[in-house]
């Protein structure tokens, strides 16, 4: 079983030493290349004690880093939060090192919250998407009695078309496991898009796949998280494990 952190270890670990100093601090250049393809820059700049952190939901964010999130991301990014070790003052360290590593689940976190948002309130949203790498996406549309959540994913090389199917085909298959089969519906299809896709402008990839989700559940964008990372590691590290799906309870 392959166990995925919901933040990343490497800027957990940086900011959590570079906080925990007595010393003058040093100058930083720090470059990490997650495994899902997304990339973070965490350097100083015009001081050794002022830090940008890097990612490529203005609300969301805002909302998580207050004065730490820059309103105009650096060129190349998509997100800047600018940190200035001299002002931390009586700032809970440990807890600002954690909300720094989850900044890519905080940045996933606004279609979702928005789509469960409308769901708790009987209302519809329009489609929203993430085009999280060449050729993929994330939809998340909210509806009145359940939130629907759409992956797109493309298995380029044969072995991984192989792996590919089966690891996505598993989700749809638990379901009919006695323990589980409370579950959100799971669907799949190798090809062709699910309806409520009809009619957007999608990829023509010919080794392009769909797994939709439906779930009501308010807590379940943490399961959306996971699988998000962890159907693309399994398959690139051809392992087999047993796939729950598991929803905490309400």
């Amino acid at each position: 079983m392959i166990l995925l952190e919901e933040g990343n270890r490497i800027l957990e670990e940086t900011f959590r030493e570079r906080f925990n100093r007595t010393d003058e601090p040093e100058k930083l250049f720090l470059t990490i290349h997650d495994f899902d393809g997304v990339s973070y820059s965490v350097e100083t700049k015009d001081s050794k004690s002022v830090v940008y952190l890097q990612y490529g939901a203005d609300n969301i964010l805002f909302r998580e880093y207050g004065a730490l999130f820059q309103q105009t991301a650096e060129p190349g990014f998509d997100v800047t939060l600018r940190i200035d070790e001299t002002q931390l003052g009586a700032v809970n360290k440990d807890e600002l090192v954690k909300k720094l590593a989850l900044l890519k689940r905080n940045a996933l976190a606004a279609p979702f919250e928005a789509a469960f948002y409308a769901q708790s309130q009987g209302q519809q949203t329009n489609i929203m998407t993430v085009n999280y790498r060449d050729q993929e996406a994330i939809y998340i549309m909210g509806f009145p009695d359940r939130v629907t959540v759409i992956f797109s994913t493309v298995f380029k090389e044969e072995t991984d078309q192989i792996f590919g199917r089966v690891f996505l085909q598993e989700f749809v298959d638990a379901r009919r496991q006695p323990a589980i089969q409370n579950a959100p519906q799971v669907l799949y299809s190798p090809r062709e898009p699910p309806l409520e896709l009809r009619g957007l402008k999608l990829s023509d990839a010919e080794n392009i796949g769909y797994v939709t989700f439906g779930t009501s559940r308010q807590n379940a964008f943490q399961f959306f998280l996971l699988f998000f990372e962890r159907r693309r590691m399994s398959v690139c590290k051809r392992v087999q494990f047993n796939c729950a799906l598991h929803f905490p309870s309400d």
